[in-house]
């Protein structure tokens, strides 16, 4: 019996015996089947700040963990290898829901990351990894692309603490150009998921001549400052040569600093830079004051002076989860 999955806005029509785009979500007798579930392909433990979230637990641990497939498919993708691997084709762990709390806890770990390709398509995993979790008085910390129905986006959310989700581009070209997806759907993860409560940061990855252009990075400042909100934290990452983009070169560190400055002048109060050592792009400042609230060395933490979430010098609250 054909089937049809509404897990993503592709919605997949299944044959019997086939997969859909992500290619773990098999057709089994009618029946969708997460041929991944409970079966991680990576598990490593992280810095938070590596998320990236910088407003979320700093200087803590976090589990991470990662199944294959995905519902996107990036020319420019950094975790091809899993994203874009088939099930059967990729060596696997049997870690249970139930385990992964025992785990994070071992590893001196507060929260725990579905990460690495898309949580959204190891979704049934990804779910009840997130109650036992939160039933243990862990955080949950998704790190996505947020291209999910709003059904099921929703009642994921509900279980989640943080997430970071790419906004990859601004332009519906991009999207179905370089992602093979489109844009609404993924602006509509980010106001669902603020709206519920969850801590939100964005990233977005700068490719040089596809979503670098000035009026483009101030188009995505402008809609995550109206949508999203100004406290939001944003960290522009640079690209690196990858899968099916190694004829590009590296972002340059003058396009990144750029982008800050846009972002700054449009009212967006954090701002970031990553994946590139720089003077001070992964610092926080006060927005009020400017006084330096936590001095970072990549995903190392210098000094923290925000435990309270506060400004200790005007008392300013700092958009964040703190303790």
């Amino acid at each position: 019996m054909i089937t049809q999955c509404e897990l993503c806005p592709k919605n997949c029509i299944i044959k019997p015996g086939q997969s859909g785009e992500c290619r773990i979500r098999v057709n089994i007798d009618g029946k969708l089947i997460a041929a991944t579930y409970g079966y991680p392909s990576a598990a490593h433990v992280d810095p938070i700040e590596k998320k990236p979230l910088n407003h979320f637990l700093p200087g803590t641990s976090i589990f991470s963990i990662a199944t294959v497939g995905c519902n996107l498919h990036c020319k420019n993708c950094q975790n091809w290898d899993i994203s874009q691997r088939n099930p059967e084709d990729a060596e696997a762990m049997a870690l249970p829901p139930q385990k992964l709390p025992e785990l994070a806890r071992q590893y001196n770990c507060r929260s725990v990351a579905y990460t690495y390709t898309d949580p959204t398509v190891y979704y049934e995993y990804a779910l009840d990894s997130c109650i036992k979790v939160r039933e243990a008085g862990l955080k949950n910390v998704l790190v996505t692309a947020g291209y999910i129905n709003e059904k099921p986006w929703r009642d994921l959310c509900r279980y989640v603490d943080a997430a970071n989700i790419d906004l990859k581009g601004i332009t519906e070209k991009f999207y179905r150009e370089v992602c093979d997806a489109t844009l609404k759907p993924v602006q509509d993860a980010f106001v669902t998921a603020k709206a519920m409560g969850v801590h939100v940061e964005a990233t977005n990855l700068l490719i040089p001549t596809l979503n670098d252009r000035d009026e483009d990075i101030e188009e995505l400042c402008r809609w995550l400052k109206e949508n999203v909100g100004r406290e939001t934290p944003v960290h522009f990452s640079r690209f690196n040569p990858q899968y099916q983009m190694r004829h590009l070169p590296p972002t340059p560190a003058e396009t990144l600093g750029r982008a800050r400055d846009i972002a700054r002048a449009v009212g967006l109060e954090y701002v970031y830079i990553g994946n590139i050592m720089s003077e001070g792009g992964s610092n926080t400042r006060c927005p009020s004051c400017n006084t330096l609230l936590i001095s970072r060395t990549g995903y190392r933490i210098n000094a923290n002076v925000i435990p309270d979430g506060k400004c200790p010098s005007c008392n300013r609250e700092i958009y964040g989860v703190w303790n």
